[in-house]
């Protein structure tokens, strides 16, 4: 069973995002007993509502290139670059990719992860807009920022589309400019 579910949006006075929002729903036990599920593929399948979350994960920003982080960060950040003009980067898990510029290891709350960079892809002193669908823990944006600034290049800001504030992932990325369309 699925429910929608009202989450906050950060700026209240975006109508256009809050009818997104609404577009999010939550599904109770997946994937696993005791999590809570928010689901935004309804969001992404609506043409107003992905307009306006693209359009909004990348206003007042500066960036040369989007670095979208697997799996649905690559959705996202895709259709980002393609509205502001820009490249594309997938950061991928291990295995993924012929040729690695760089790698990091970093912890999650239920083990280990790696995130990995193409070759040739960013060149140092490049501003780079970090985009994934949820900051949760902060583990994997907080690896993403690391993997941006080992390359040479800046990060611009790490924009997601819904932030689960009780996980506290905010906290685990002090002194990064981090942008959250939603919140629940």
């Amino acid at each position: 069973m699925t429910e929608q579910v009202a989450v906050q949006v950060t700026d209240e006075s975006d109508l256009d995002l809050r009818r997104a929002a609404a577009l999010i729903r939550e599904v109770p036990d997946f994937p696993e007993p005791g999590v809570l599920f928010r689901d935004i593929s309804p969001m992404l399948a609506d043409g107003a509502g992905l307009r306006s979350v693209v359009s909004a994960l990348g206003r007042d920003c500066e960036f040369d290139v989007v670095a979208g982080v697997e799996a649905r960060g690559f959705l996202v950040g895709a259709a980002v670059a393609q509205a502001f003009g820009t490249g594309v980067i997938g950061l991928r898990k291990p295995g993924k990719l012929p040729v690695v510029a760089d790698r990091v290891d970093y912890a999650l709350e239920y083990g280990r992860a790696t995130l990995e960079l193409p070759a040739d892809t960013l060149r140092p002193g490049q501003r780079v807009l970090i985009v994934d669908d949820v900051l949760a823990t902060g583990g994997t944006l907080g690896a993403a920022c690391r993997l941006v600034r080992q390359a040479g290049a800046e990060v611009a800001a790490a924009a997601v589309v819904l932030e689960l504030t009780a996980l506290e992932g905010r906290d685990k990325l002090m002194g990064e400019e981090v942008r959250a369309l939603l919140q629940a």
